[in-house]
């Protein structure tokens, strides 16, 4: 298909646009357990332990590339891989423009680099977004007719972890109830692949699980790491994560307005008017959305495979308005900006509202202005229908729209991928985040410091905490995790949860700090899901761990300090 003008550039754009957001503030927060014990074993790859690999060797051994090379790890580093890779889907739909046709294909593509949930996975260690654009690739360079490109991806995306089963069960299962549906209908059959091209894929991809899985042979376990993939996947089915459906469907209607407003237009039109693309991308898109939802182990991550199908209807649906008339634009634009002044008017004023006593006359005041402001919208643009034309009416009221959920959209990217200036409280969350993880190190190497003039000096024993970030936190100590501490030693420095510790208490200064800090999302009321809305702030749990240090490593200790 013929290129239009300047479509690589905006393809460049698009992945520029992707890289930089993902990239902004990338390692200013701390790493979670999840994404800490991925960094942990591509930390001890770099360093030539020789650690049990999990599920994602593709994460690991690329992450541990990256922290040999300088010379140690950092939450930028552990979050670079997942970035970059994250970017490179920007690129995805251009492999895919013969069947979307190129501008729906180049929307897209700036839809899939700033996607909240997208950036968020993107900027996480260890998330799916690796098992998601190596697929993806995979698919697209096979449509392509470049087998071995397709061979490499498709090695790659086997060894990005559980994820990807959850992808190919939604494609599969597609793909089947589509040819059972289509089976009477006169509908294109691609021409089946040849003999040497399956051949082809097959070799290249066996060579990228055999040198890719291993890299290169400096870490042979990795090669039998991404076999435990699909059982872990497997397992999911049958332990629930506490993620309710509710939260799930919540959780798309926050985060992508934008997505699902135009996907359920086009998928309305598309099945009214007889559109195969449209009723092959929305079945596509009810199958993982199902699939995410029925499964036991859910989280909004899940809802990643959903996103490509929904933003390509979005996308479709988006083109169609791009054809305006020269002799419309005057009343589209009248009508644009009418509905982003009132749409704007109505959020201030649901902000005030939401901050008044209930009840009071001025929440019924601003009650008042609230619906009486989405009335008047109505009411304009059926008179700019009856007026001028149903036509300028619909894309001014699209344009509109789609104008303020843009904006919407960014400040929920903003959060979900921890671009603010404070973490908040998000769906799309790895787990939880420490909360004084600055304070607990700072402490403790200044300690150290002083009792062995180095921060680094002084070894540290975790007694009966589970927590790969605070491992992660004091990687350049010596750090020893032990269930329960041998009463006949006396450690310099003991991290211990927060409970009575009458033994310690006797030799050691102990200091208390927030660890984990969990929302409450079981326990939200009405008004908190408003506040979270508006603030992304939720209630919180907090776990509390305490720093015990031996009193003669102070500096104002008589004793002799070791």
């Amino acid at each position: 298909m013929k290129p239009f003008r300047r479509e690589t550039a905006l393809y460049l754009l698009a992945f520029v646009l992707a890289l930089a957001v993902r990239l902004i503030r990338l390692g200013a927060w701390p790493l979670t357990d999840l994404e800490a014990k991925w960094a942990l074993q591509a930390l001890g790859v770099a360093q030539g332990t020789q650690p049990a690999l999990g599920s994602q060797p593709a994460y690991v051994l690329l992450t541990s590339i990256f922290f040999f090379i300088f010379g140690g790890g950092t939450n930028f580093l552990a979050r670079f891989v997942p970035a970059l890779i994250g970017s490179a889907l920007a690129f995805v739909p251009f492999l895919f423009r013969e069947r979307l046709r190129p501008r729906p294909s180049l929307i897209l593509a700036f839809f899939l680099a700033l996607d909240p949930g997208l950036v968020a996975l993107s900027r996480q260690a260890g998330s799916s977004i690796l098992a998601i654009t190596f697929l993806f690739f995979a698919w697209g360079f096979w449509e392509k007719k470049n087998t071995r490109w397709a061979g490499i991806f498709a090695g790659l995306a086997l060894l990005s972890g559980p994820a990807l089963w959850a992808g190919l069960l939604g494609l599969g299962l597609t793909w089947a109830i589509r040819q059972a549906w289509e089976r009477g209908l006169r509908t294109e059959s691609a021409q089946s692949p040849a003999r040497s091209e399956w051949l082809s894929a097959l070799w290249f991809g066996i060579g990228t699980l055999v040198f890719g899985g291993t890299l290169f042979f400096l870490s042979p376990n990795g090669l039998s790491a991404w076999m435990s993939a699909l059982p872990e996947y497997i397992a999911g089915w049958q332990n629930p994560s506490g993620f309710s459906f509710g939260f799930l469907l919540f959780s798309l209607v926050v985060y992508q307005p934008l997505a699902l407003i135009l996907g359920l237009i086009a998928l309305v039109r598309g099945w009214r008017y007889g559109s195969l693309r449209v009723k092959r991308l929305s079945l596509w898109a009810l199958v993982t959305l199902l699939l995410a939802l029925f499964y036991p182990a859910r989280q909004a991550s899940g809802l990643a495979w959903m996103l490509i199908p929904l933003w390509s209807l979005a996308a479709l649906e988006l083109t169609r308005n791009l054809n305006i008339f020269r002799e419309e634009r005057v009343e589209v634009l009248g009508v644009v900006s009418l509905s982003v002044l009132i749409l704007t008017f109505s959020w201030l004023d649901f902000l005030a509202l939401i901050q008044l006593p209930v009840p009071s006359d001025q929440t019924a005041l601003r009650m008042g202005l609230l619906f009486g402001s989405l009335f008047l919208l109505v009411v304009s643009i059926l008179l700019v229908a009856v007026g001028w034309s149903i036509r300028s009416a619909r894309l001014g009221a699209i344009w509109g729209l789609v104008a303020v959920l843009s904006v919407y959209s960014l400040g929920a990217m903003f959060g979900a991928g921890g671009l603010r200036a404070s973490p908040g409280s998000e769906f799309w969350s790895s787990g939880a985040l420490p909360a004084e993880e600055y304070l607990l190190l700072t402490t403790v190497d200044q300690v150290s410091d002083w009792s062995k003039t180095n921060v680094n000096a002084q070894p540290i024993t975790i007694v009966g905490i589970k927590s790969p970030a605070l491992e992660w936190l004091l990687r350049k100590h010596k750090v020893e995790v032990v269930d329960s501490l041998d009463v006949s030693v006396s450690p310099p420095i003991i991290i211990t949860t927060e409970q009575d510790n009458p033994g310690l208490a006797a030799g050691y200064r102990g200091q208390g700090f927030v660890w984990r800090q969990q929302p409450l999302w079981g326990n939200a009321l009405l008004p908190d899901w408003i506040n979270w809305v508006v603030f992304r702030q939720m209630p919180q749990t907090s776990e509390t761990i305490i720093v015990w240090v031996r009193s003669d490593l102070f500096i104002d200790s008589t004793g002799i300090k070791p």
